[in-house]
């Protein structure tokens, strides 16, 4: 039994080299998104890094960091169609309305992109609890691996009893440069940057 042991071939050499290869990229990738993360904890949604442009830099470094490590993947398949919650972004019309909520007698709740690709839909979606929302209506269409076109087609401000359509406008593409099982990291036309995560809930109109 040890004689045949020893005259076992050893392993292929390439095999080896693909699975430490493999484990290297999990084990950058984890450690790039813990790092990530970290950065945005405390930033209120993007709120507090209007007013600090190191962290604002550090948060993309993080991000492009992201990019890198997701460029060969792609990121508008099925998988991407989701109930998205937002955890930072450099938007500054989302940020102005979460932080201006409060002049108007309430408070943003969540912050959501609602995607479903093969409807090639999209809803921009910002809830005022208990129940206000303001969502954007848009068709999409994919480009790329991973960019994604869009077009607002319609907005609606909704109370409980009441709704006011207003006109869209706009259009535009993103780019999600990394995705995996919990979060999504995006860039778009304008240079702007987003971090969602995949809510535990589905949100419809």
């Amino acid at each position: 039994m040890a004689l045949a042991l020893l005259a076992s071939p050893p392993p292929p050499l390439g095999g080896v080299r693909r699975s430490f290869g493999t484990r290297c990229s999990l084990f950058a990738a984890q450690r790039a998104k813990r790092n990530l993360m970290d950065l945005i904890s405390d930033q209120d949604r993007g709120l507090r890094t209007q007013k600090d442009a190191v962290k604002r830099d550090a948060i993309v470094n993080a991000i492009e960091a992201m990019a890198v490590i997701g460029g060969s993947s792609v990121t508008t398949g099925d998988s991407l169609s989701a109930t998205w919650r937002l955890l930072w972004t450099t938007e500054k019309e989302q940020l102005f309305i979460i932080e201006k909520a409060g002049l108007f007698g309430t408070r943003a709740g969540e912050v959501l992109q609602v995607i479903d690709v093969r409807k090639g839909t999209l809803n921009n979606v910002i809830t005022f609890p208990p129940d206000g929302v303001f969502f954007v209506r848009s068709d999409i269409d994919i480009s790329s691996p991973q960019r994604v076109n869009f077009k607002f087609t319609s907005a609606v401000l909704r109370g409980s009893n009441w709704e006011i359509p207003l006109p869209p406008f706009g259009q535009g593409w993103f780019e999600n440069v990394y995705m995996d099982g919990d979060i999504r990291v995006a860039k778009d036309i304008r240079g702007d940057y987003l971090v969602v995560d995949r809510a535990p809930f589905n949100w419809k109109e």
